[in-house]
């Protein structure tokens, strides 16, 4: 019988990352072009450049994920996943007593909403924003609560300049014609 992986190895495809082009039936949602299929390792890494206080929009990371890639746009889907798969994975290095687990609750969707999909929903990830400093308000009907993004923060985030660490930063990817 076999065993279910962990979500740590499920973070290791050696298959990404990868660019594609951009589906015809994307082209309205997306620019033409090359389209980068991350690894969860990189959306890992992304993750863990905000820094304590700050948060990070869906878009922004796959704004960043592209440009490392030099591709047109990032694959919505699958970045979404791979966030779901870190955030899990995150818990579970957290659960094992490893340090400095993976600060999942600092990603936000891009009008600020919190992800429902996350470890302990909008609930746990309302949370430790607070613990950081954010302000929080409730959603309106079935809206999520969201973090307040003021013109300060976007301005804030869009000068610095994320690096990831040369060890997790993948550069050799497959061009799939």
């Amino acid at each position: 019988m076999k065993t279910q992986k962990t979500w740590r190895e499920k973070m290791n495809n050696p298959k990404l990352p990868k660019l594609v082009h951009v589906l015809p039936n994307m082209r309205g949602k997306l620019p033409n072009g090359t389209m980068l299929v991350p690894s969860p390792l990189e959306v890992e890494a992304f993750v863990r450049t905000i820094r304590r206080g700050s948060v990070a929009t869906l878009s922004e990371m796959r704004e960043f994920l592209a440009d490392q890639h030099d591709a047109d746009a990032t694959c919505p889907l699958t970045t979404g996943i791979f966030l779901h798969i870190a955030a899990e994975a995150g818990e579970e290095d957290a659960r094992h007593g490893v340090p400095n687990a993976t600060p999942y609750w600092r990603v936000v969707k891009d009008d600020g909403s919190l992800n429902p999909r996350l470890p302990g929903g909008v609930a746990r990830q309302a949370e430790y924003l607070r613990r950081e400093g954010h302000q929080i308000v409730p959603g309106r009907g079935n809206r999520p609560p969201r973090v307040v993004l003021g013109e300060m923060r976007k301005a804030a985030n869009k000068s610095m300049e994320r690096k990831l660490p040369a060890a997790e930063s993948q550069t050799n990817f497959a061009k799939v014609g």
